[in-house]
């Protein structure tokens, strides 16, 4: 009996380490997270702002004056929007000044009967098929939720987990795929979620005079996107991309980061979103936080290293023999992925972006090319880039894919997927992609509304 006790005390151990070796597995495969599909949504084209209906737009405003026609005017021809992005329906139909509840539910409705139909086709699921929801619109929170609304449409199974987002800004679709993958690696059994990511402009049209509100109207535009994600590996043949790694970077704690993006009141009580001129320093702040997070993560040793050695250098011998500082090292970031996908904020966003992480023209092309389609969609931007990508085929399989977004709080949040699947879908790009880029990409508002700048003094009548 002695003699068989040792034997019985390696078995037991033996099992042990068996159970925890299986628990670890099975809790890695858990915490994995594809992308089954995704679509962006694509509105009627009736809603499109040509340069005549954002000229109509303005000149409804009777609160504007001549100052505020030109800095509009200097706003619009450097935001490198083009003329066939959408507004909601009550602004194409001159009711932007007085919204009802009902156009901000219809907006939502239009992207929910559209992008989410179009993915459970595209995909081959259904409704009664998603374990795990998560909706993120900044701007609009109705009662029952969007998420509800959602599951009521659509016949959603009874035990669905639902999620609601709001007030995130546009850096919310990334944090919307974290809720997911974390609420998919929390079951126990293999699950799939949908995410949902919008903003609402219909009810938030800003018709004040304050320039660092104005600014909004010009730069966000309506869309969305509906995407499929799921942990369970056995998918993973189905798949379009893994997610690799997820960071996120929140300076909120700094008073100057947390209202360089505010939804506030006006001089006269209207409501609106203000950007101030301390959000270029915040997007930096938190742009270099969340690198510090993400490069060690995904760089190669090699490329740490050559970026480390003359940094100690620089720090030990601030200054070279003839008195001048040492040149600052710079990160190579095109060693450790192979696409870019940038939230197109806007020019100077897409521009600050380009120059800080030492890229060309042809890794930004696709949010440049997104923000003059499509304009600032908010938490959706960047899908509608990364279709973009899709739909031109420049992505092949064991290629890493950067997403990189800035929203409100202030927040800049990143996310590296790899390409395990075919991806050739043209999606809400089809029947525009062969026109970009395009041959010039200035819009037309200097030729039709140059003539304010010639007008002499502060008034006009028209």
């Amino acid at each position: 009996m002695m003699e068989l006790l040792p034997l019985l005390t390696v078995l037991l151990l033996a099992h042990a380490v068996a159970i925890l070796a299986w628990t670890a597995a099975a809790r890695r495969r858990r915490s994995r997270c594809y992308l089954l599909g995704y679509v962006c949504h694509k509105p009627s084209d009736d809603r499109k702002v040509s340069t005549e209906t954002a000229g109509g737009v303005i000149e409804r405003n009777k609160r504007l004056g001549l100052p505020e026609y030109r800095f509009l005017l200097r706003v619009i021809v450097r935001s490198g929007i083009g003329e066939e992005t959408y507004c909601p329906r009550n602004v194409v139909e001159g009711r932007e000044d007085s919204p009802t509840h009902q156009d901000a539910l219809d907006e939502m409705d239009a992207l929910f009967g559209d992008a989410i139909a179009e993915l459970f086709a595209r995909t081959g699921f259904g409704p009664r098929d998603v374990d795990v929801l998560v909706v993120n619109v900044c701007m609009f929170s109705p009662a029952p939720s969007l998420s509800s609304r959602i599951v009521r449409r659509y016949g959603m199974r009874e035990d669905v987990a639902a999620y609601n987002l709001t007030g995130m800004g546009c850096s919310a679709g990334l944090v919307a795929v974290d809720l997911a993958r974390n609420a998919l690696r929390a079951r126990r059994t293999r699950a799939v979620a949908l995410v949902v990511s919008s903003e609402s402009i219909a009810p938030n049209w800003y018709s004040g005079t304050d320039r660092s509100m104005m600014l909004a109207n010009c730069l966000f535009r309506c869309g969305g996107a509906a995407v499929l994600l799921t942990n369970d590996p056995a998918l993973r043949g189905r798949a379009k991309m893994e997610l690799r790694r997820l960071v996120r970077a929140n300076i909120a704690a700094s008073d100057d980061a947390h209202a360089c993006a505010l939804q506030r009141e006006d001089a006269d009580g209207r409501v609106g979103i203000s950007l101030s001129k301390a959000l270029p320093k915040a997007a930096v702040r938190a742009f270099a936080v969340n690198l510090r997070a993400l490069a060690p993560s995904i760089l190669p040793v090699a490329e740490l290293a050559r970026f480390a050695v003359p940094l100690i250098y620089r720090r030990l011998r601030p200054r070279t023999l003839h008195g001048k500082k040492a040149e600052a090292p710079k990160i190579n970031f095109k060693t450790g992925v192979e696409h870019f996908c940038l939230h197109p904020g806007g020019t100077a966003v897409i521009e600050a972006v380009k120059q800080s992480l030492g890229l060309d023209d042809g890794d930004v092309e696709p949010a440049r090319m997104t923000l003059h389609r499509w304009g600032n969609t908010s938490a959706s931007s960047l899908w509608y880039v990364l279709s973009y990508m899709e739909a031109k085929g420049r992505l092949r399989r064991g290629d890493r894919v950067l997403m990189l977004t800035f929203g409100s709080g202030f927040k800049c949040n990143s996310a590296v997927w790899e390409v395990t699947g075919d991806m050739a879908d043209k999606g809400a790009w089809a029947d525009c992609v062969d026109r970009y880029p395009p041959e010039r990409m200035a819009n037309p508002y200097m030729d039709k509304f140059g003539w304010i700048n010639d007008v002499e003094g502060d008034t006009l009548v028209l």
